[in-house]
Formats: structure tokens, sequence, C-alpha cells
């Protein structure tokens, strides 16, 4: 076997907290936060005199987790726009299973998320849809059904 497991995802932002909060919202729990600097860093990802503030949070399964990574040096730079369609190349999305989409939806909508498209029914398997967050960061939903 080459790999153990998928053990995260990074998204770099520009408001941890506000990213933070949307991510415990959705059902995450928060494992740490902490500053990040120091020539190891620096080594591992190829830059210089970093200092970065770094947010860990997990699935409540503990089986996925999703990193959050402000940087104050070096600046982050550009990217797509937050309004980004989502066949924009890059990662567009991180797909959550949830229980009840619409109420989910609605304690996003609370923390300034917005329906990418609509909430759809998928045969008789799946509720699915997409909503846009803080910092345009798109997460899907997908409620199991049955």
């Amino acid at each position: 076997m080459t790999i153990q497991r998928m053990d995260n995802v990074l998204i770099v932002v520009d408001d941890l907290d506000a990213v933070v909060a949307f991510f415990v919202e959705l059902g995450m729990e928060l494992e740490g936060r902490s500053p990040v600097e120091g020539r190891w860093v620096e080594r591992i990802i190829a830059l210089d005199d970093v200092r970065q503030d770094v947010a860990m949070l997990r699935t409540p399964d503990g089986h996925g987790r999703v990193e959050l990574a402000k940087f104050h040096t070096p600046k982050a730079v550009g990217g797509a726009p937050q309004d980004a369609p989502t066949n924009t190349l890059g990662i567009r999305r991180i797909m959550f299973a949830v229980d009840d989409i619409d109420g989910v939806v609605a304690r996003l909508r609370a923390h300034g998320a917005e329906l990418v498209g609509e909430i759809v029914q998928y045969e008789n398997i799946y509720r699915l849809c997409y909503v846009r967050g803080p910092e345009g960061i798109v997460v899907g939903l997908a409620e199991q059904l049955g």
C-alpha cells in the first residue's frame, strides 16, 4: 500500500476567525489553533520568513480534517475570485455528508453562506447542494436518503 489515509486539506484564508466559525457551524470540531513559524516550515513549503496562524478542524467521526492557514508573512497571493464558478481550474469544493441538509444550510446562512445553485435530489439516493461560505470557500453537502 502506498498511502495510509488522506490526512487533511489545506485552505489558505485571510479571515481565520470567520472561516473557523463557518466550519464549526457546519459541525467540524476545532482540534487546535497555533502560530507556526521557523526554519522547519520554511524548508517544507519553500518560502522564507514564514509566520502564520494555523487552525486544524476535524469531522465528528475523526476521519477527515481541514487545515486553515492565515499567512502574516509572506502575505498570501491572489487566486481564483471569491465567486469563481465551479468549473474553474483547481480545487473547487470539499464534500461533507450531513443528516439534515436544510438545517445545515439554514445555520450556514447565518454565517453569510449562500447556495451556489439549489438543493437537488439525485434519484432516491441523495439530496445535494453546494454552499459558498466566507472567502468564497465552497463546500458540498450530501444528505443520504432512506
